[in-house]
């Protein structure tokens, strides 16, 4: 049985040129960071792993350079200084691939700090809102040290983890970490309800978290029968499921149920998914797999850019050399709805920046990362409409980008396409 221990004595287990797994999203256990932290002028050399997480990241703060290291498999706001600065490393990697780096020793685990829900009466906690590459560094990693929390969801599917095989413990009564979605503009409704049309009675869904998936939830309001199997989820999605919208009965794979790696959200979708029948929390190798996306009819993937450009390249992770996100599971999911009777992969996107710039561009910015390749990308969707790629020529795709750009942009972006293809 585990020891329970101060969080103190419990990061203790932690030594130099370990690599310590972090639990994502609102599990990111604080307890536990702000300890290990605090041992930094005893640590050398230890490298943190994680996928995005909300709050504090001291750990990549510039005065514990040399004690801690981030080497993350998606950028979030806490660590994006630390990366563009050049104190942490970025690794590109589709998020269904990330289990096996794990279990295959490609990055073995020597620590995982989780947080996990109390042992229920067969003596089980719960990994909850983040269960996605959780599961892996469970399972393989040396030891395991774990916040104890009674306000983390106990959730359904691959999330249990036995409290035996915890290393120590550590009890708390912390809220979880929570992203308040953002408030809608004209245009992320407009690009939602462009989208909407798009979305076929019976389809099964996957979005993401911002503005322009919550605005195509809120444009699904008289559609029917729809299904979700999706890498994550947040707060949208539950008006639907209890106005009976979303039901799954025509999903393949796990009729009536809702299939997720991850939550990210406020108190309200942690409280929906808390021993939730219907959700099944799994871990994201089998979740973004593009074999099992395809299986459920009209799969239908919505996802998000930083620019486009004329040719059909999605650029979704960098702007030009600055890293701003991570490959993420855009190209599972796009693969898999592409492969899916009936299924559609979008991209959609505002049509210029906050300040005004085209986001359909000639070229890529130098140094921007290709996400979706132009082999890939069937749709691509702003405010202006839907252009559709599939198929198209190299001519024919710019001019359907240039259909759907901002007006103010679209005489500059005729006449690149003009010197790069020699006709209009």
């Amino acid at each position: 049985m585990p020891q329970k221990l101060t969080a103190t004595d419990a990061v203790k287990i932690i030594t130099s040129g370990d690599r310590v797994y972090i639990h994502g999203v609102g599990a990111a256990p604080q307890t536990l960071i702000r300890a290990m932290t605090a041992r930094a002028d005893e640590l050398r050399d230890v490298e943190i792993v994680h996928l995005h997480t909300e709050g504090a990241a001291p750990y990549a703060n510039p005065e514990y350079s040399e004690s801690f290291r981030v080497n993350a498999f998606f950028v979030g706001s806490n660590v994006r200084p630390a990366v563009n600065e050049g104190r942490a490393d970025y690794i590109p990697v589709f998020l269904s691939e990330i289990p096996a780096l794990f279990r295959k020793r490609v990055l073995p685990v020597n620590v995982a700090l989780i947080n996990v829900s109390p042992p229920d009466k067969h003596g089980f906690c719960s990994l909850g809102v983040s269960v996605d590459i959780a599961r892996a560094a469970v399972e393989c990693a040396d030891h395991i040290i774990a916040q104890i929390n009674p306000q983390m969801p106990r959730t359904l599917g691959d999330s249990l983890v036995p409290y035996a095989d915890l290393d120590a413990v550590v009890e708390v009564d912390d809220a979880l970490l929570e992203a308040v979605p953002p408030v809608l503009t004209d245009i992320d409704r407009a690009i939602g309800r462009n989208i909407a049309d798009m979305i076929e009675d019976g389809a099964t869904l996957q979005m993401g978290i911002g503005s322009i998936p919550n605005a195509v939830l809120a444009s699904l309001t008289g559609h029917k029968d729809l299904g979700i199997h999706t890498e994550m989820f947040s707060d949208g999605l539950i008006d639907l499921v209890e106005s009976g919208v979303v039901n799954g009965s025509k999903k393949v794979k796990h009729p009536g149920r809702i299939v997720s790696g991850f939550v990210m959200g406020t108190r309200r979708v942690y409280d929906f998914i808390d021993d939730n029948q219907q959700v099944l929390m799994l871990d994201i190798a089998y979740v973004n797999d593009t074999a099992v996306i395809r299986r459920n009819p009209k799969a239908t993937a919505i996802n998000s850019a930083i620019e486009v450009d004329l040719t059909g390249q999605v650029c979704a992770d960098s702007i030009g050399t600055r890293q701003y996100s991570g490959v993420g599971g855009q190209m599972d999911f796009i693969r898999g709805a592409s492969l899916s009777d009936g299924g559609k992969p979008i991209i959609a996107l505002q049509s210029t920046t906050t300040r005004g710039e085209t986001k359909i561009v000639p070229f890529l910015k130098e140094g921007a990362s290709v996400v979706t390749t132009r082999a890939h990308v069937h749709y691509i969707v702003t405010e202006y409409g839907v252009a559709n790629l599939y198929g198209k020529n190299l001519r024919q795709r710019a001019t359907e980008l240039i259909r759907i750009a901002h007006p103010d942009h679209r005489e500059a972006l005729e006449n690149a396409a003009f010197e790069r293809f020699h006709r209009a």
